[in-house]
């Protein structure tokens, strides 16, 4: 049997069903997500993309791109490190965002809207804030509805570790963010300079992306 790569095939677009093409993009403006392109031939198709920080996935909307009824798509999965953070930041825009929530017992019989972990949602995160076990969940204005998921260390095998970057801007970014994130590193060891801060921040991007528990 032979395990030779195939090609590659990169999910890239996801595309979602929306009513009023303007508002969708105003909301989808306010997440902060970077806004791609938004094209238009004539008064019969218009298509907008937008991309979720650090993320190689974009979304796709706009006026006869899909014949999906708008509002239908759901179980759209944002992975995020800190949940409460990203949750707090929804909120600092003025974006409704439920409660973070964890599935628990018989999780396949409950009444609650179907998520990747079951059917009951109970309050709060996940016992001792497991890896993949905490949600919270919100939607676009057509409702079209999307979740955060907490990873902060991913099973055996699920990332081959590929770093990318969409811009010299998202590169620097991240730079900054290592940058803040080793000065603190530096601080809880004595204050003393770290000659091997090259790899600190390597270490430090590469988990990043992966959505592995950072370095300290």
């Amino acid at each position: 049997m032979t395990n030779a790569r195939g090609v590659d095939m990169k999910l890239e677009i996801v595309v979602i069903p929306v009513s009023d093409v303007d508002r969708a993009k105003s909301f989808y403006s306010g997440l902060g997500w970077r806004l791609d392109a938004d094209f238009a031939a004539g008064d019969d198709w218009r298509v907008i993309q937008f991309t979720p920080p650090g993320s190689g996935c974009s979304v796709i909307f706009g006026k006869n791109v899909t014949s999906a009824a708008p509002g239908s798509a759901r179980g759209l999965y944002l992975i995020v490190s800190d949940i409460n953070a990203a949750r707090n930041e929804l909120l600092a825009r003025g974006v409704k965002a439920g409660e973070v929530f964890h599935a628990v017992g018989d999780k396949h019989t409950g009444t609650d809207e179907p998520f990747l972990s079951g059917r009951n949602r109970v309050s709060g995160p996940a016992p001792g804030n497991r890896s993949y076990g905490s949600f919270a969940s919100f939607s676009d204005p057509d409702g079209n509805g999307w979740l955060f998921q907490e990873i902060t260390s991913r099973l055996p095998g699920r990332v081959e570790g590929d770093t990318t970057f969409k811009s010299s801007a998202d590169l620097a970014a991240t730079l900054r963010r290592a940058a803040i994130a080793h000065g603190e590193h530096e601080k809880r060891n004595g204050g003393k300079h770290d000659e091997n801060w090259p790899d600190w921040y390597a270490e430090y991007i590469v988990r990043e992306q992966a959505g592995k528990k950072l370095p300290t």
